[in-house]
């Protein structure tokens, strides 16, 4: 089992100066996370959602974490594919660029930047995110094997070269955002690794788990994007761990509350999250929302799914080692082939960060380094 750690660069009250230092602050962690034996970080792409996501130019995020760092690998969590974001050769030389430079060590996830701001930046139109982010993971796959590339579909390339060509033969692994049922189906047929939130709770990833599983075995390779099929699962995982465990609850759920408040702000127009203080009871109004968003469903005959409530649920690596040890220990027997770490959360200090990470590295990861090795 992989550990890695995902970054959104979240932040309240933002100010220039703030937020020139938040992203600072996830470069620490990222270096920080390899001295303390992760396999991966993953930095998101988001385009004008205040508080929420920072992390606009992900490609040099990772450039710069590249440079400070040795061994981990650099991870797209993920890339905007639709065209109206940016053409999908650039994307391709850019990740073959950074392929290069890092030794081999990119990862390249899908996503479709689905949110109306996101969009309204661009010009993308809704109905073109599925297919065009399908066309983009197919025309990578191509363009990174053929020494001179044609691509007739919805847009004509070339013929040409993309240069530079990457270390990683014959490309870098193609991986995919993955929050409802439908798009783990797509992953599992187009062959490539399912990126999923974890946020509804070790269940709710069991039963992503047995979808995508189902989707592998049925498959018949017509729709596979490359010769190289990745079958990896991820699934997020909230977590603060200190040694005082009550804190971390606390300052975890508070966090947790932060970021559901967000989603729910750019995702569904409801009013932008605050700061919160940590003597709140966070995990009481997650609880709350949670139940109204469920009356909601109920009232328009909506059918309330885990997906829909998740980030309201508490139920995660939040309080001393043994807490996300025995969290994590539900993940490795559902099949999860990566905890993908969620510290970065907009009011979670950056010393909290830190901790936490430590905390991982010298506790939890090796308990289940020592049980691969036995």
């Amino acid at each position: 089992m992989k550990f890695s750690m995902i970054f959104e660069a979240q932040l309240v009250d933002p100010t220039p100066e703030r937020e020139r230092q938040v992203l600072h602050d996830c470069v620490e962690q990222a270096v920080h996370a390899e001295q303390m034996g992760f396999d991966r970080i993953w930095a998101v792409e988001h385009h004008s959602l205040t508080q929420y996501a920072h992390m606009s130019a992900s490609e040099i995020f990772l450039t710069w974490v590249a440079a400070r760092t040795e061994r981990i690998r650099i991870g797209h969590g993920v890339v905007t594919m639709p065209f109206g974001y940016q053409h999908p050769v650039r994307v391709a030389e850019r990740a073959a660029m950074l392929d290069v430079l890092s030794g081999g060590r990119v990862d390249i996830g899908a996503g479709r930047g689905a949110t109306r701001q996101e969009m309204r930046m661009y010009g993308v139109r809704p109905e073109d995110t599925y297919p065009q982010m399908e066309e983009a993971l197919r025309i990578f796959s191509h363009a990174w094997r053929e020494e001179l590339f044609e691509w007739h579909g919805s847009i004509d390339i070339g013929p040409g070269a993309i240069l530079p060509r990457p270390v990683q033969d014959p490309h870098p692994p193609l991986f995919m955002a993955c929050s409802k049922h439908d798009t783990l189906k797509l992953a599992a047929e187009l062959g490539i690794g399912a990126l999923v939130m974890g946020f509804a709770g070790a269940d709710d990833v069991r039963a992503m788990r047995k979808v995508y599983d189902e989707a592998i075995a049925v498959r018949d390779g017509s729709r596979l994007v490359s010769s190289e099929v990745n079958d990896h699962f991820s699934a997020l995982c909230p977590t603060i761990v200190l040694d005082d465990a009550e804190r971390a609850l606390r300052l975890g759920t508070r966090g947790q509350r932060f970021f559901a408040e967000s989603i729910a702000h750019w995702y569904g127009n409801s009013p932008a999250p605050t700061g919160y203080a940590e003597d709140e009871d966070h995990t009481g109004a997650l609880e709350r929302r949670r139940e109204e968003l469920v009356a909601r469903l109920h009232e328009a005959n909506i059918p309330a799914r885990p997906v829909d409530t998740g980030t309201y649920n508490t139920d995660h690596a939040y309080g001393d080692a043994d807490t996300a040890i025995a969290y994590v220990e539900r993940l490795r027997e559902i099949g999860v082939d990566e905890v993908m770490c969620l510290i970065q959360m907009g009011t979670v200090p950056q010393e909290v960060c830190m901790e936490t990470i430590r905390q991982w590295g010298e506790k939890v990861i090796p308990h289940f380094r020592a049980l691969e090795a036995r």
